[in-house]
């Protein structure tokens, strides 16, 4: 699912083009008319173009899973979806759910974190992958890469150097999930990712840029 240029969609395309991720992309879900769609339509793969315009939030979470039921998917990846789901999608596919966020999660959370960790004074920064849930920004992290933020950093020169470290970390993310070695595991105290068979010193942190 995407809404935009689809940078992050193309790298985990790459990825299983060359191998490296055993998967397939049944469908690509967007509520915009985007860069994203187009790079679907020339690897063929479906595309599904939802518009959102004139629902409510729970409206247009009907549509999404109305659409996206039958195609029965293992993992539904959020590559750049910048609209807020409704509990009752997040529900539907409990545990299936992926997002990647341009910080080091729990730190700055929500719109415009690569200025809020510029103003907050940090010296690194980067992005996490984590399982949706229906706090936003909140679900169990499965991999996180660290950036350096530099001096001069502006959000856009810190947003590109963690775009690079979302293209790895994403595709790595996936990979652990489809070789079982990352599950969702749902618990009284709430939910959490459980980890199997990886060196966390080796796997986990991308090294900063």
């Amino acid at each position: 699912m995407l809404s935009g240029r689809g940078s992050n969609f193309k790298a985990i395309l790459d990825n299983i083009k060359n191998g490296f991720l055993k998967a397939q992309i049944v469908c690509v879900v967007s509520d915009k008319q985007c860069a994203g769609l187009e790079i679907a339509k020339q690897n063929n793969i479906q595309t599904i173009f939802l518009d959102p315009k004139g629902l409510t939030r729970k409206d247009y979470a009907k549509k999404l899973i109305d659409n996206i039921l039958p195609y029965e998917p293992d993992l539904i990846v959020l590559a750049g979806f910048m609209r807020i789901l409704d509990d009752s999608f997040v529900d539907t596919f409990e545990g299936k759910i992926l997002n990647i966020h341009p910080s080091l999660l729990p730190l700055f959370k929500g719109l415009h974190p690569q200025k809020q960790a510029i103003e907050a004074g940090v010296k690194i920064s980067g992005a996490t992958v984590h399982f949706v849930t229906n706090e936003l920004d909140s679900g169990p992290i499965i991999i996180q890469g660290a950036v350096s933020v530099h001096e001069n950093d502006t959000p856009e020169s810190l947003a590109d150097r963690i775009l690079k470290v979302e293209h790895k970390i994403y595709s790595m993310a996936i990979k652990f999930i489809i070789e079982s070695k990352v599950t969702y595991i749902k618990t009284p105290q709430g939910s959490k990712a459980q980890f199997k068979d990886i060196k966390q010193s080796e796997d986990f942190i991308i090294n900063p840029y």
